[in-house]
């Protein structure tokens, strides 16, 4: 009892030893986060800055709603109209591109519907959707579920009447999708980050990547503390300054998966 009255009369008179980490919170997509982005990243910056993170890894449309309750500082997400959306509607200080990479249509190696062969991304899921081959969605609300819904209406492919027979909804993360499409030998679309770090890939290849359509730009938003008044603006400022500088888009460059470059920098100058 003695020992813990000391202590407790000490932290009155001095700096206490015992102090809480600083932390920012990021609400961020499953794919810079499974990918390893942020197990290279961040550490680069604590070292500089002394600041600590959460990242919540979810998909785009949740780590957004995370973003408008006020449960991070900062948002790093991949669809652009909400994100604008996210700024216009007064959750977000501004939208700056930070990075892209590519969306990827993987299927079975012997790929029975031929979609290798196809013209554009378009024709390869029209070809899918003709041959009754299962097609694994995140149905989850993800970047990636939203782009996915858009190529198929771009496809003029009406998906919701197929679910439950060739189009199966995860309803789950890049990862465990594409552990989902392995085990039904079947056709997913995913980041090139994930899948290039995705180990369980039994008899699934990349099988169409080509086109504008598959561009998968990211985006970085500092969240708006006239919303949210406990948003750490100024340490979340500095962070994404960071990001979009020389430096931070040189960091970005440098993670590479099995010594490949996954993501692609190109803030453009502020």
């Amino acid at each position: 009892m003695r020992l813990v009255s000391v202590f407790a009369l000490s932290c009155l008179v001095l700096p206490c030893a015992v102090a809480e980490t600083e932390f920012l919170t990021i609400a961020s997509t499953t794919s810079t986060d499974h990918s390893g982005l942020y197990d290279h990243l961040l550490p680069i910056y604590e070292n500089k800055a002394g600041v600590s993170f959460r990242v919540v890894a979810v998909g785009t449309g949740q780590a957004i709603r995370n973003a408008m309750r006020g449960d991070a500082d900062l948002l790093i997400v991949h669809h652009r109209e909400s994100e604008e959306r996210f700024v216009v509607e007064g959750y977000g200080l501004r939208r700056d591109d930070l990075m892209y990479n590519e969306f990827m249509l993987i299927g079975p190696r012997e790929d029975p519907a031929k979609v290798a062969k196809a013209g554009n991304i378009e024709e390869a899921l029209r070809r899918i959707s003709l041959s009754g081959f299962t097609f694994v969605s995140r149905g989850d609300d993800s970047g990636t579920h939203k782009r996915e819904l858009e190529l198929w209406e771009r496809a003029s492919v009406q998906v919701r009447p197929a679910s439950g027979d060739w189009y199966w909804e995860a309803g789950a993360g890049m990862g465990p999708t594409l552990n989902t499409a392995a085990a039904r030998n079947a056709y997913v679309l995913s980041d090139g980050a994930t899948w290039a770090a995705f180990g369980n890939r039994q008899d699934l290849v990349a099988l169409y990547r080509d086109g504008p359509l598959l561009h998968n730009q990211y985006g970085i938003i500092v969240v708006n503390p006239n919303r949210h008044p406990h948003v750490k603006e100024k340490q979340a400022k500095e962070f994404s300054e960071w990001l979009l500088s020389e430096e931070g888009q040189k960091a970005i460059a440098t993670f590479k998966i099995n010594g490949k470059q996954v993501f692609f920098p190109n803030a453009r100058p502020r």
